[in-house]
Parts: C-alpha cells; sequence; structure tokens
C-alpha cells in the first residue's frame, strides 16, 4: 500500500521522462526491486498546511521504496518524532506508508521528485525538477512558513518562493524573508551521516520547528 498524494494534480505522472539520467536509474530499480515504489515520490501531508518542509530528494531504502516522504529511512525518524512532539503529526510512524500517520498543519514536498544515484541531483535535474516544486507551492494558499532541509533544498526553495540567492545565505537556523512576506528557515538536512557527525543534534533541529510556531504566532 503506498500513500496517495493530497496534493495529486501537482505531482508528475509515474514514468516521468524529463530527466535521462533519473529515469535510466528508476528503471534498473524496476528491474531489480519490482516490489519497491520507483517512481517520483508523491507529497505527504495537509494540503491546508501552514508549514511547509521543502526535502531533497526520496532516499534509495526510504521514499523509492515504499513511496512516502522520509519513510523508511533514519532522517524519518527524527523528521516524524520531531512533529509529533510540536503537534504537527497524529499516530504512530512506522516506517511504512499504511501506518496511520497524519500530518496536520504540515506538509513535505521535495525540491527532486525522483532518486538520483549516489543522493545528488545534477544542477540540470534540480532545474527541470523545479517546475513540480513550483507547482506544489503555489497550491498551498495558506503556507507562509517553509523549512528548508540542507542547501540543495534552500537553494530550490528561494528561487520557488521568488527569493535571490546572494541574498539568501544557507545555514542552520538562518531565516529569510521572501518578497511576498512568506518565510523561510533553513536547517542542516535530518541524515544519519549529519546527526551521526554531530553536525545536527535533536536539539538543533527541534529549534527550527520552535522558530517556525513562534513565527506562525507572530503572523497571527
Amino acid at each position: 500500500m503506498f500513500a496517495p498524494s493530497p496534493i495529486p494534480a501537482t505531482e508528475p505522472p509515474l514514468d516521468c521522462p524529463r530527466c535521462p539520467r533519473l529515469v535510466e536509474f528508476r528503471e534498473e530499480l524496476r528491474a531489480e526491486y519490482p516490489d519497491w515504489w520507483n517512481a517520483p515520490v508523491p507529497a505527504f501531508g495537509d494540503p491546508g498546511a501552514w508549514l511547509g518542509i521543502i526535502g531533497l530528494a526520496p532516499g534509495k531504502h526510504g521514499a523509492n521504496r515504499t513511496g512516502r516522504p522520509f519513510t523508511g529511512d533514519y532522517a524519518g525518524d527524527l523528521l516524524f518524532a520531531t512533529l509529533r512532539k510540536f503537534g504537527l503529526a497524529e499516530g504512530d510512524y512506522d516506517a511504512r506508508p499504511d501506518d496511520g500517520l497524519a500530518l496536520r498543519g504540515a506538509i513535505i514536498i521535495n525540491s527532486v521528485k525522483c532518486l538520483p544515484p549516489q543522493n545528488k541531483p545534477t544542477p540540470e535535474e534540480i532545474r527541470t525538477c523545479r517546475p513540480f516544486l513550483e507547482g506544489q507551492v503555489d497550491i498551498l494558499p495558506n503556507a507562509r512558513v517553509f523549512i528548508a532541509l540542507g542547501q540543495i533544498a534552500h537553494q530550490s526553495a528561494v528561487k520557488t518562493l521568488g527569493g535571490r540567492l546572494p541574498k539568501a545565505k544557507f545555514g542552520h537556523l538562518a531565516e529569510h524573508r521572501m518578497p511576498d512576506g512568506r518565510i523561510l528557515i533553513d536547517s542542516y538536512h535530518c541524515s544519519r551521516y549529519n546527526t551521526n557527525t554531530g553536525r545536527l543534534t535533536a536539539d538543533m533541529f527541534e529549534a527550527v520547528f520552535a522558530r517556525a510556531l513562534a513565527l506562525r504566532a507572530e503572523q497571527g
């Protein structure tokens, strides 16, 4: 069972042909792991969300396998635990798309919809996929605060939200006000590597969401 998108009209087709390298990798994995999702990973969460969480791309054994963002790998353990702590998720996260977990007030969307080899999309692939990110941001009328998980997500988010990268430099807990008043907060990605090396701690990650909630309160 795979989780349906809360904003299905914005999703690419399951056989999206836009990035040849990613298509080739997808086909290889479909042959090797026919029971996996192996397709562009849809958004997950509340279509009426006030908070948009922008990730990088599906993980091979996580979202590319399960079909739900951050589901099935370590990054999801920290992300969903944090969302539950701040009242943005309900139910138990069990690393499966049918575990009953639901987001409230938050939605997760990715900068790149398909799994890239070595988790590294090329600049061209990021640009090619950006129209899907733009379409998903545009269809979220209540989202006034966004969190970018990592530098690639930050760059795509700034461009999608109408900002300028020279003025909006990435940094953990850095805040960027976009031209229309929406606010982007940066976080180091909640990957196993970042947490194992101490670059990101649970307290650091929680501080990002605490700030997002404070901004929402300020906005009324």
